[in-house]
């Protein structure tokens, strides 16, 4: 059947996984979750899924201007709407949701929808569109095996991003097909975000700190921490992106992400999350770093949940999970990390988190936004905030300076003396970081911005250097 033959049957649409590429349902308690809210619907569940569909609606509403539109199919519909056609809304949400989004595009001239005491899906969908056109007096939008027993009850269907196996059992003639969604598993692998996993690199360090370079048990030791930290970063990263969706939409950079663009669904990240922290979970009991894997997602989940939320309480949540990274890898490579090693880092990551957050500020500033989405500073905290970073750098610095000199003393290098050299070295990156953060050139995760820095890079093998100058003569041979 062709678009013009279609004509004249009322084309309806379906919301969630349709005319969205999400589902509102799952947004919506997700967004309860993020905001500890779940006691409200207690008795919701009781009551019954379109009663569950109320109250979320009610507590929860999304902001239709935010939502993941499937752009293709608004262009069909707004052509088919300018040919004279009637399009009507036709969703199992709750009616508040569905007259919020119809009313926020200007595209359909009805609207049938989920009340408190009906849940529009699946059967009960097609028995009402029956009811008001007839059978087989409308054609129908959807996207889901639920949407069958409408398709079967329907005169056209439009298929939108439907499984072949789904497609393969619609009976009715096809209107259209519209497919814009990505394959699933580089949409996911692209929201585990892998190349975050440079920071766990922290967990070598112990041995680099050691001189215990040929440590190969060590060595394996940690690739096995690695491994266990980038398994659960990875789940917790999936976990803070399904609770930021209504901030991620919001950020011009950060609406692209693959569930706050609607490629990838909330559902399949909630699964692979669950997969990502239990495959952590058995990688930590091989490295024998299980308790501290366990608190570093429990630090992270509590900081997605609340702690990002809290300010200067966020900054230092975040420079505890970068150091609980190295003390995992002292525990795996059984070099235990010394308190000049952590005090230093204590300093240089609540640094480094501090740059996160002003550069943030900064980017909340310069699109005229009082405040950092989801977080507790806004522009005007710009100032403050450096300060407080500014002096963690040096502070990091200082204790950097001693610790060379209690190791100039312990008699273990050739040419101690050399190891001051150090020291201007990183204090010059930390300046330079915060210098490019004032500039505006600050990846919102520093880490990351250095990762891709030459003269990271440069400084950093000037550090290697040095230390295998000032150690070379204690070296065999």
């Amino acid at each position: 059947m062709t678009a013009q033959q279609g004509a004249l049957l009322p084309l309806c649409v379906d919301l969630d996984g349709t005319l969205v590429r999400t589902d509102t349902l799952v947004e919506g308690l997700l967004a309860l979750a993020g905001g500890l809210r779940f006691a409200a619907l207690l008795g919701a569940f009781a009551r019954g899924r379109a009663a569950l569909k109320a109250d979320v609606a009610a507590l929860a509403p999304p902001d239709p201007a935010l939502l993941p539109y499937n752009g293709k199919l608004l262009e069909y519909i707004a052509a088919q709407r300018a040919a004279g056609r009637h399009i009507v809304l036709a969703t199992a949400a709750n009616s508040a949701v569905a007259e919020a989004v119809a009313g926020h595009l200007g595209l359909f001239d009805e609207v049938i929808a989920s009340t408190a005491t009906r849940n529009l899906k699946g059967p009960a969908k097609a028995a009402a569109l029956v009811a008001r056109f007839g059978r087989g007096g409308f054609a129908y939008a959807g996207d889901a095996r639920a949407d069958l027993a409408v398709w079967a009850e329907a005169g056209a269907a439009v298929l939108v991003d439907v499984a072949p196996a789904v497609a393969a059992r619609v009976a009715v003639p096809v209107e259209r097909r519209i497919a814009t969604r990505p394959a699933l598993l580089p949409t996911l692998l692209r929201a585990m975000r892998p190349h975050q996993w440079v920071k766990n690199l922290l967990v070598f360090v112990p041995i680099l700190t050691a001189y215990a370079l040929t440590d190969w048990p060590g060595w394996w030791g940690g690739l096995r921490a690695f491994a266990a930290f980038s398994a659960a970063a990875s789940g917790i990263y999936l976990v803070n992106d399904l609770l930021d969706l209504a901030a991620d939409r919001a950020h011009p950079k950060k609406r692209l992400r693959p569930f706050a663009a609607g490629d990838a669904s909330a559902a399949s990240g909630l699964v692979l999350s669950m997969v990502l922290l239990a495959l952590a979970g058995v990688l930590a009991v091989l490295a024998g770093i299980f308790v501290v894997v366990a608190a570093y997602a429990a630090t992270s989940l509590a900081y997605s949940l609340w702690l990002k939320r809290l300010p200067l309480v966020d900054v230092f949540a975040l420079a505890g999970l970068f150091t609980i990274r190295l003390f995992g890898g002292g525990e795996a490579t059984g070099h235990a990390l010394s308190l000049w090693l952590l005090a230093f880092a204590s300093f240089l990551f609540l640094s480094l988190a501090l740059v996160k957050r002003v550069a943030e500020a900064m980017d909340s500033g310069r699109r005229a936004t009082s405040q950092v989405a989801g977080r507790g500073y806004g522009a005007d905290d710009v100032m403050i905030l450096q300060l407080f970073g500014v002096c963690a750098s040096f502070a990091a610095s200082l204790v950097l300076a001693l610790y060379v000199q209690a190791e100039a003393a312990s008699g273990r290098f050739a040419a101690p003396g050399l190891l001051w050299g150090i020291v201007p070295l990183v204090l010059l990156w930390n300046c330079r970081m915060w210098l490019s953060t004032a500039r505006g050139y600050m990846h919102h995760d520093p880490i990351l911005y250095a990762a891709r820095d030459r003269v990271t890079w440069a400084i950093a093998l000037a550090v290697v250097a040095v230390m295998l100058a000032a150690h070379a003569a204690a070296w065999p041979g």
